[in-house]
């Protein structure tokens, strides 16, 4: 250690009154001060209890206060009729010890030097201080919490700064504005600030992506009705097989005439282009986002910050006696957890093929109804049913994967917060995941291809058949399903995000308006402006962010959660829906506004938090990126019509030998991909009776058609099904390898750090250096 970094440990450590040798002082020059520190006006944190409540209660609330009392924090007490408020005040020598810290840290941020500690610093300083004091009962603030010893704690609002962020960002008729991230830094902490950076470029740099979206949508519409394919469809005369048994009969392939219209909008060749435009955006978006965050991590001076450091420095201030927690590790624990995390993941892929039940059930019963439109389109009706019932299933286990998470986490006990918040984040993400996409992966790769044939249908129970892709493709259901649950999901989500924290404000205020309104009467009588702020001044401030509605450490983590998920449902299955990049930058502008409202306006102020980083949701965007690579490739490989269209082409079809010229290529493509089931056929007769086997027309046919390329006399495989099955695989190998090549290209293209940000760096730490040379008087 330096001459200078070593003499500012000492000064610290005689402030603390913890360093003598030989029984005095130890006598070192004077090192360079720091400027001094104002004291404080305002109070930097309030705890609510009740005033009456059973003794026991009472006994704890007091014994807590005193703990911070020999802490030497002050302590305003304000009671009303019911309540009691602890406004919290660290002393200046607390903060001095945080900067001397600071000085002689490997962290050292310059930031923090200067003339006055923002209250974000000392809110994040007592809010360290209050969850680490611990009772002779062995229990912390939390646990007070939980027993309702204390009703409520929160940091204030700062009035000034909050109506400054509402003018610029936090309303409405802002919309059209930048955000004012040095401004959200400076009061919300650079977490929260990181958070809102991240959602502002991602929102950006979703505009091209949403743009490619729309054209690809308008190559398809373009063709709407003049694809040959269509045409084929609309013209049909053929004959399908039933759908279900029954009362399902056999159907015309023209009255899909619609479907397949709009399944071509999806599944056309623009859609191989956007998906691996898609795949290297992704990665574009990661590393220009790295370069971005690099520029105002720099900016803020807070691109070295250590996490764990600053909770070593804080572990210091709140306790001069503290002791380093430990790394530790348990192969058992860590097997309990591994084996529990899996049985989770089996739970929740087990509710995925629940809502397959649900669909097979639902559509026996609905071909079994009165109605002639339902039962028509039972197949349809029932994968719009399941969405729905897939988007309360995401709700509902919504919650129980927080709860599962946070017992898993407290069951490992991690070493720090930090450390608890990477493990919560990667478990209730992957529960999260497997919630949403677990069903949308089976509609993608299972759907429609292990259901069989006529003569070998697949049946649960051996009663029910399992569902068939829609008439029109496998594409058509996915799709269905993604903008159901991807509009739900988001209107939903945005509803109850502000609609559920504005009610229980306007309640708590009209709870409290009455003692408020009598507090605010009395702060305005008091016209000395000289005068210290009078108690119910203060009450009347308090009651004003008591109303508001509770935040935890978790809160932030909500929101970016949402995010993640949507940025998976943006990248993931993109290539069966190309509007969702546009469906996500219209709900991403609003959201921007709206948890800026809420949390300026709606909610108690989150505990500004330091970071130079947004943690470990870089990994996670970075695995959904190569996961999005894979999805895609096998979707359009595998779900889409894609490669079977490019095979007829070129191998089966009128152009396939390069003579016929007056005819489209694609012309016969529907009744290449189509087989014959005969109803002299012993198998068949088990599956169609022949009350199923009339048409609306009353016509009693003897053959239907079916979708599959088997041979018309034992349904055996044939050749075509077997060369499509090897081109998809090839073409699923070589996507992938090309978009990872060009990922790897781009992330290697485009640097991760910003030159100036490399130069300035290097300047700042010469200039340290320096510095610390010209102090050690070397």
């Amino acid at each position: 250690m330096s001459r200078h970094r070593r003499q500012a440990s000492i000064e610290l450590l005689e402030l603390m009154g913890v360093v003598q040798e030989n029984g005095c002082r130890s006598e070192s020059p004077e090192s360079p001060s720091l400027p001094p520190l104002r004291p404080s006006l305002s109070y930097d944190y309030v705890l609510v209890g009740k005033v009456k409540d059973d003794k026991k209660k009472m006994k704890l609330q007091e014994a807590f206060i005193h703990k911070l009392k020999e802490k030497n924090l002050n302590i305003k007490r304000i009671e009303d009729d019911s309540l009691v408020f602890y406004g919290i005040q660290a002393p200046k020598e607390v903060f001095e010890k945080y900067r001397y810290l600071l000085r002689v840290s490997d962290a050292c941020n310059w930031s923090e030097q200067q003339e006055t500690v923002p209250l974000s610093t000392r809110i994040r300083i007592v809010h360290y201080i209050l969850n680490h004091v611990v009772l002779d009962t062995k229990e912390n603030l939390w646990a007070l919490l939980n027993k309702g010893v204390f009703e409520a704690k929160f940091c204030l609002h700062e009035r000034e700064s909050q109506k400054d962020l509402t003018e610029k960002w936090a309303r409405w008729t802002a919309i059209h504005k930048g955000q004012p991230i040095d401004n959200i830094r400076n009061y919300f902490g650079e977490k929260v600030a990181l958070y809102f950076l991240w959602l502002g470029w991602y929102t950006l740099l979703l505009v091209p992506a949403a743009i490619v979206g729309i054209i690809v949508f308008l190559y398809g519409l373009a063709f709407f009705n003049t694809s040959p394919l269509i045409k084929e469809v609309c013209e049909s005369e053929t004959v399908m097989c039933p759908l279900c048994d029954k009362r399902c009969k056999v159907w015309q392939l023209s009255d899909t005439c619609l479907y397949a219209k709009v399944s071509l909008l999806f599944d056309n060749e623009g859609t191989v282009m956007f998906a691996m435009f898609m795949a290297v955006w992704a990665t574009v978006f990661l590393e220009f986002w790295m370069r971005h965050r690099a520029s105002y991590t720099c900016e803020w001076k807070v691109f070295d910050w250590c996490e764990e450091e600053e909770e070593l420095i804080l572990d210091i201030v709140s306790d001069p006696d503290c002791r380093p927690k430990e790394h530790k590790h348990s192969y058992l624990r860590s097997t309990a957890v591994l084996i529990m995390v899996t049985l989770m993941l089996l739970l929740i892929i087990g509710l995925a093929q629940g809502l397959v039940l649900f669909r097979v059930f639902t559509t026996v019963k609905l071909a079994e109804g009165k109605w002639d439109f339902l039962s028509d389109n039972a197949n349809t009706v029932a994968m719009m049913l399941g969405a729905v019932i897939h988007f309360l299933t995401i709700t509902v286990m919504t919650k129980v994967n927080k709860i599962v998470s946070q017992k898993l986490c407290a069951f490992e006990e991690t070493q720090s917060f930090a450390a608890h918040e990477r493990s919560f984040t990667i478990k209730m993400f992957t529960f999260q995941f497997f919630t949403l996409f677990s069903s949308l992966f089976y509609v993608a790769f299972f759907l429609g291809r292990i259901n069989g044939h006529p003569g070998g249908y697949v049946r649960l129970s051996g009663k029910w058949r399992l569902e068939e892709c829609h008439p029109s493709g496998c594409l058509t259901d996915l799709f269905i399903q993604m903008a159901i649950i991807m509009v739900l999901k988001q209107t939903f989500s945005n509803v109850v995000e502000f609609g559920g924290p504005w009610f229980n404000r306007w309640l708590r205020k009209h709870r409290t308006e009455t003692l408020e309104r009598t507090c605010s009467q009395r702060c305005h009588q008091n016209t000395n402006p000289g005068a210290r702020m009078c108690d119910d001044c203060k009450l009347d401030d308090w009651l004003r962010n008591y109303r508001l509605n509770d935040v935890d450490s978790f809160s932030l983590f909500n929101e970016f959660l949402e995010m993640v998920i949507q940025f998976s449902f943006t990248t993931i299955f993109v290539a069966a829906f190309p509007l969702a990049p546009l469906l996500a930058l219209i709900n991403n502008v609003f959201e921007i506004r709206l948890d800026a409202i809420k949390m300026v306006s709606l909610e108690r102020r989150l505990v500004p938090k330091k970071t130079n980083h947004i943690g470990v949701w870089t990994e996670v965007l970075q695995a959904i990126g190569v996961l999005a690579v894979i999805a895609n490739g096998l979707v359009i490989g595998i779900t889409s019509d894609f490669i079977p269209r490019l095979v007829y082409r070129y191998v089966y079809g009128p152009c396939a030998n390069g003579t016929v010229t007056d005819v489209d290529c694609m012309a016969g493509y529907i009744n290449s991909t189509l087989s014959v089931a005969n109803m002299t056929d012993e198998n068949i007769i088990k599956d169609f009776s022949r009350d199923q086997m009339v048409t609306h027309s009353g016509q009693i046919v003897f053959s239907c058609s079916y979708k599959d390329y088997r041979n018309n006399t034992d349904h055996s495989l044939t050749s075509q099904f077997w060369l499509i099955l090897a081109v998809r695989f090839a073409f699923v190998i070589l996507f992938e390898h090309v978009v990872v090549i060009f990922k790897f290209i781009t992330a290697w293209f485009v640097p991760s750090v910003p030159l100036d940000v490399k130069n300035k760096r290097l300047i700042d730490k010469l200039d340290r250096l320096k510095e610390e040379l010209r102090s050690s008087n070397v």
